[in-house]
């Protein structure tokens, strides 16, 4: 969930987040959607 939350990060930046800030609420929002997959799955 970690690697989910890194690679939200990272994708935002990349794809050009105008701040850190914005780039993070994607990462969180990717941790978001991937603990609700595993909440669901297990």
């Amino acid at each position: 969930m970690i690697a989910a939350f890194t690679l939200g990060t990272v994708l935002a930046l990349l794809l050009g987040a105008s701040s850190l800030a914005i780039a993070f609420s994607f990462g969180q929002i990717a941790f978001a959607a991937t603990l609700v997959w595993v909440l669901l799955k297990g």
